[in-house]
């Protein structure tokens, strides 16, 4: 148990560090930063786009549409790592981005999302060359 809450408290310095971080240079930043991700300055999130069941889903859309979801997200500059619809979820996309571009990204779905899906965000890193290299030798 302790593991897993160190593993926790780590995972929440670092996005209490990287939102900081963030609002410091998105303060001071134009509001169209389109700086690319690049090696030294990249970050991961998963955003899960959690639907609200309890209405139809050409609503949604049409919300979406209204308060300008589809043209706004995700922000120019902004990769889109995947995009999946998680069936009784709703959506989960993973974005690579500039750490200073973080509250940008938030914005878009505070302002444009938001009423049609809750949102959850969780930084990512990728793990997939690791987790495979770990399989392959076990075997």
């Amino acid at each position: 148990m302790a593991r897993a809450t160190g593993s926790w408290m780590t995972m929440s310095a670092l996005a209490c560090a990287l939102t900081f971080t963030s609002v410091a240079n998105a303060q001071t930043a134009p509001a169209e930063n389109t700086t690319p991700p690049t090696a030294d300055n990249a970050v991961m999130i998963t955003v899960f786009l959690k639907h609200d069941q309890s209405r139809p889903l050409g609503e949604l859309n049409a919300q979406l549409e209204k308060q300008g979801y589809y043209k706004a997200f995700p922000p120019a500059g902004v990769e889109v790592v995947s995009w999946y619809v998680m069936m009784g979820i709703g959506q989960v996309v993973t974005l690579r981005l500039p750490a200073s571009r973080l509250r940008e990204v938030n914005r878009v779905l505070e302002d444009k999302a938001w009423g049609a899906y809750r949102t959850e965000f969780y930084p990512t890193y990728d793990y997939k060359a690791v987790g495979i290299a770990a399989h392959e030798k076990a075997q």
